[in-house]
């Protein structure tokens, strides 16, 4: 272990302020950032992702931002392919990778590996698809409650995609998906982890953190950029660009299903629920070294810790 290479994991909920550590722990250490976001991979959608502006990513680039179109699909073994190879690349430069985000899910694919689940089947894909159209997603959901009921219970009636995904993958293997990712993978990541997680001493703050940064992204034009998106780009509701929170709202919006106001309350609230599911993973997560992200010093509490394990 001891001669593996570090690697910084900088996680933490949405609003708690990771990018400004990372920007400036890149004046501090020799360090490099990777960005550890399912969003921020998307060209073309800056506001409604918070995306670092071009003088912020002149003085500290980020690695896997504007990467894919918002038609194309990102997964979390895509991420983990990339990210490895990244993290190869600058070790091998004698700089340490800093892995920076809240895409929990990608954290987790990184230092545990993924299970092995099958490719995409055009003819059931196909079938279910005909399957939603007839009955709908909800009849979906409570099929897959009766042969994966512990992911059927962790999906949201309406989540289409994954839904849709969990019932192909059990009509393709014949087994739960639940029980497939159970299975203990051999993916040891070669690389010695210094886990940072950024959580806050109060929630009532960063709830008051969220709110703020939504209403900057509705007066700094998210429905406007939404809107040249959808010009620009053959796009539908369900990719999962459009699902990202505020995209999700700002699409209803514009397809007259909402009010200016609901698009507001919408917005905060659905990035309240993300924090929320953001702060669940990390307290799952055993071994973090937890920081208050309302310290007013945060970033010398980070540089602090990571003297005290580099």
């Amino acid at each position: 272990m001891s001669a593996l290479p570090y690697v910084i994991f900088l996680m933490g909920p949405t609003a708690s302020g990771k990018t400004n550590v990372a920007v400036e722990l890149t004046q501090h250490l020799p360090v490099e950032i990777i960005s550890v976001d399912s969003a921020l991979v998307y060209r073309d959608m800056d506001i409604g992702t918070a995306k670092p502006d071009a003088a912020t990513l002149t003085r500290a680039p980020h690695h896997l931002i504007d990467i894919i179109d918002p038609i194309e699909a990102y997964s979390a073994a895509a991420f983990r392919n990339d990210a490895l190879r990244l993290m190869h690349d600058i070790t091998s430069r004698n700089r340490i990778p800093l892995l920076v985000g809240g895409t929990m899910l990608y954290f987790k694919a990184l230092r545990e590996g993924l299970s092995t689940l099958p490719q995409a089947d055009p003819e059931v894909r196909a079938a279910l698809d005909a399957e939603i159209a007839q009955h709908g997603i909800e009849w979906l959901h409570r099929q897959l409650a009766t042969v994966d009921p512990e992911t059927a219970a962790r999906l949201k009636p309406g989540d289409t995609q994954r839904i849709q995904r969990a019932m192909e993958i059990y009509r393709i293997t014949g087994q739960p998906m639940s029980a497939l990712i159970a299975q203990p993978q051999n993916d040891a990541l070669p690389f010695r982890v210094i886990p940072i997680a950024l959580v806050p001493s109060d929630r009532a703050v960063l709830h008051a953190r969220i709110a703020a940064r939504f209403k900057a992204m509705l007066e700094q034009g998210l429905v406007d950029e939404l809107r040249a998106l959808r010009k620009k780009y053959s796009l539908h509701p369900n990719l999962p660009s459009m699902r990202c929170v505020g995209y999700r709202q700002a699409w209803q919006y514009l397809e007259g299903e909402i009010s200016e106001d609901e698009l507001l309350d919408k917005g905060i609230t659905a990035t309240r629920q993300l924090a929320k599911r953001q702060l669940t993973w990390l307290r799952s997560m055993p071994g973090n070294i937890e920081l208050d992200c309302l310290e007013p010093d945060l970033v010398r509490k980070v540089l602090d810790a990571l003297k005290e394990h580099l």
